[in-house]
């Protein structure tokens, strides 16, 4: 039998195609299921938000400044989202210095080949796995926007709206990039190939990542950097008309509850969202993220009832996000029961934050910005130095790249390195912020008229009101 000559022509291509074959199937691909999971989480994040974080400030306020809380945040989201595409993800995530990225991703250039229609793929923490890196600027584009929008609640009701999205800017550029570099850029597990490279690879990280700063999904870079930043705004905007002398409650609680709740199953996509893959450390993060929360909850109301007699409504949301900020930096770094052990943690000392420190910081924090968001990072990334070493049930942290080997650093090393990354974070934070609060008040001016304050920024600022009796 001949045998046809078709076949050693198929044959003869197949070999001249072997290479480029064996090449495609060195390429990586991203998991579909891995993926999803981060379109989920980021849209989760944008659900903390808005409406999460806008409703939950904006039961907060009085009544006549709802408004322009709600402005605040949506549009100070949105402008923060446009910065970190047009030079933000760059200087965050791209290969410059210890302190600052590089400009290769400005415009989003590169982010997507439109003549072979290819998408760069970015590194996870695992070798051989990745997601695009359009999805991954796309996720880190809501940590961005929510961390600019937490320091609003700060000065809320008294601060022009001009001055608030100027603020925005320059904190923006001069805080938070630098700090996200800091802290979570590296070059990807897949970099280190042989201990020949090892160190190349760290000093291309960021300075706090080379220090071994362990923050899952934020406690630094979100939360303590916007927490400090509110305060110094509290200070150099200076105290409400009336604060002291006359009553301020929240004028809505129903409103503050539907957002914390928000924030809470939004806070999903922040924390397990970090691991950015579908695996195991997603799912540690995410009961963590739950047990803690819940904790926290239960602690908070518990003193507020032990001290005051009653357990409130406005206590319990509070509780709540005193829990969530403070897992964020533990979320896949400690074991359940520290987790839980954290929140409770964070129930109490945010307590006192919002009462007894503030009565020492002297400052009108108006929603207590630094009293939960900055005292419940820095007390999560602290204890995220405990509770992550595996003899307290952590999960511990890669000490060889190159193997992938996985242990525990001593509980003080750890809690150094954390405390020295949490210094960092402050003192920068609090050099930018004052900056950005001093270009605004020279360009600008930072604060409403006492006439235009007592009538309420929804009608001086917004024109509009949003209620009609």
């Amino acid at each position: 039998m001949t045998t046809p000559k078709w076949i050693y022509r198929a044959t003869a291509a197949l070999t001249a195609l072997a290479p480029a074959l064996a090449l495609a199937d060195a390429t990586p691909v991203p998991n579909k299921g891995d993926n999803a999971w981060m379109l989920v989480a980021t849209l989760l994040v944008i659900l903390m938000t808005v409406p999460g974080l806008a409703l939950f400030y904006g039961g907060l306020v009085r009544s006549k400044n709802i408004l322009s809380v709600l402005m605040q945040v949506m549009v100070g989201f949105s402008l923060i989202v446009v910065l970190w595409c047009l030079y933000g993800y760059s200087f965050a995530f791209t290969e410059g210095n210890a302190f600052i990225g590089g400009g290769s991703r400005v415009f989003m250039n590169g982010i997507f080949e439109p003549f072979s229609g290819t998408f760069p793929l970015a590194a996870t923490f695992s070798k051989g796995v990745y997601i695009p890196e359009i999805l991954f600027a796309a996720f880190q584009a809501t940590f961005a926007g929510i961390t600019c929008c937490l320091i609003v609640g700060a000065f809320a009701e008294r601060m022009k709206f001009a001055a608030v999205l100027i603020v925005m800017v320059v904190w923006f550029t001069l805080a938070y990039l630098p700090v996200a570099h800091m802290v979570w850029f590296w070059m990807g597990p897949d970099a280190y190939t042989g201990a020949d490279v090892v160190d190349a690879m760290n000093a291309k990280a960021g300075l706090l990542w080379q220090w071994g700063a362990l923050d899952f999904a934020g406690g630094t870079v979100v939360h303590i950097n916007a927490g400090v930043a509110g305060l110094v705004g509290a200070y150099m905007v200076g105290k409400r008309v009336g604060y002291g002398r006359e009553p301020m409650p929240p004028h809505n609680v129903v409103h503050t509850m539907v957002g914390a709740a928000l924030l809470w199953v939004g806070w999903f996509g922040f924390n397990a969202g970090s691991a950015l893959e579908a695996g195991n450390s997603a799912a540690l993060a995410f009961l963590n993220t739950f047990l803690a929360t819940a904790g926290a909850v239960l602690a908070w109301s518990a003193i507020e009832w032990a001290l005051r007699g009653h357990a409130s409504m406005l206590g319990a949301a509070s509780g709540a996000v005193a829990g969530l900020v403070a897992i964020t930096p533990a979320a896949g770094n400690v074991g359940v029961m520290g987790a839980l052990i954290i929140g409770i943690a964070a129930g109490l000392v945010c307590f006192w934050g919002v009462s007894g420190l503030k009565r020492l910081l002297g400052a009108d924090d108006t929603l207590d910005v630094f009293g939960v968001h900055g005292l419940g990072g820095i007390l999560g990334a602290l204890l995220t130095g405990v509770f992550n070493t595996q003899e307290l049930s952590g999960p511990g942290l890669v000490t060889d790249w190159v193997t992938v080997t996985v242990g525990s650093n001593p509980i003080p090393t750890q809690v150094l390195i954390q405390a020295k990354a949490v210094g960092v974070t402050i003192v920068w934070s609090a050099i930018a912020a004052f900056i950005a609060y001093k270009v605004a008040d020279l360009t600008v001016g930072l604060r409403v008229s006492e006439e235009a304050e007592r009538e309420g920024l929804d009608t001086t600022e917004h024109n509009e009101r949003a209620y009609t009796n």
